[in-house]
């Protein structure tokens, strides 16, 4: 419960609700219910809600010629899926139809968008005030979104860890977020994937650069993946623009080093591989 506390919160100003609806494939009303709602209703509530659905189906037609009279409330509805918490919670746990099992699985999917649509809006209120370094200062959030999506649309990545860490894993390294508040909210296996995927600022830039790439090869499946989509991430933005203040030489040296990064990821994802490896090859780099 402590998780849903951000979906209960107004959403800032700066969310790219459009952005984020097209990230996960839903329409913005569906993230802003989730995130404006207060998740799942009660689960008495729920009961009485899946006893109403389940009443209001249409029974079978009536044979020709006979007599036609209204039907009952619950006349199309198992006894066991009648109204009455006893009667839904049979329906919903010991129902052997696809009905019931539409039903039952309806509040898992809820908790597991919500838990990733939690971790979206925490990375959303940290970056609020900062912006990419693209001439057009898109918002900041644009990346750790484009991120989570490259691994669910492209890598097929369904992990819910390695999506959440995904969205924040540029919090700790940019903003005033702990490791301690990530493992509160998010939990100890999103915590370690956030923190492999960290540089520590308090080292000087090529040190920090440096350590990624001797780093790389011991990181955790997890945390691959994470990495590969973030360098996926970047290297297209700089294809697509360059950044203010850097030079094509600048632009070159992202691309050598990033190569020299994701040689230390290779047998994680053959599909972003393939797609960095297509930049890479654009560029005159071989991996």
């Amino acid at each position: 419960m402590e998780q849903m506390r951000f979906l209960r919160q107004e959403l800032p100003e700066e969310w790219p609700l459009e952005r984020l609806a097209q990230g996960f494939g839903v329409s913005p009303d569906v993230v802003r219910r989730v995130l404006r709602g207060r998740g799942c209703p009660p689960p008495h509530r729920r009961l009485r809600q899946d006893a109403k659905a389940l009443s209001a189906a249409p029974g079978p037609p009536s044979a020709a010629g006979a007599e036609v009279r209204a039907p009952r409330r619950d006349a199309a509805v198992p006894a066991a899926a009648r109204p009455g918490r006893a009667g839904a919670r049979r329906a919903i746990n010991g129902g052997r139809g696809p009905a019931s099992r539409a039903v039952s699985a309806a509040p898992a999917m809820g908790s597991e968008a919500a838990r990733l649509l939690a971790a979206a809006d925490f990375a959303a209120r940290k970056h609020k005030a900062q912006r990419r370094k693209d001439p057009e200062g898109t918002p900041y959030i644009n990346h750790p979104i484009g991120v989570a999506r490259i691994l669910a649309h492209e890598a097929g990545v369904t992990d819910l860890v390695v999506l959440q860490a995904a969205l924040l894993h540029d919090t700790v390294e940019d903003t005033d977020t702990t490791f301690s508040e990530i493992e509160e909210q998010f939990g100890e296996e999103v915590r370690r994937v956030v923190e492999e995927v960290t540089d520590d600022k308090t080292l000087p830039k090529m040190e920090r650069k440096r350590l990624q790439v001797e780093h790389a090869p011991g990181s955790s499946p997890q945390a691959k993946l994470v990495k590969l989509a973030d360098k996926l991430y970047n290297l297209r933005d700089l294809n697509r623009c360059t950044p203010e203040g850097w030079s094509s030489e600048r632009v070159q040296e992202y691309f050598r080093w990033a190569a020299r990064v994701v040689a230390g990821l290779r047998g994680t994802s053959p599909p972003l591989e393939m797609a960095l490896q297509r930049l890479f090859e654009e560029r005159g780099l071989a991996l």
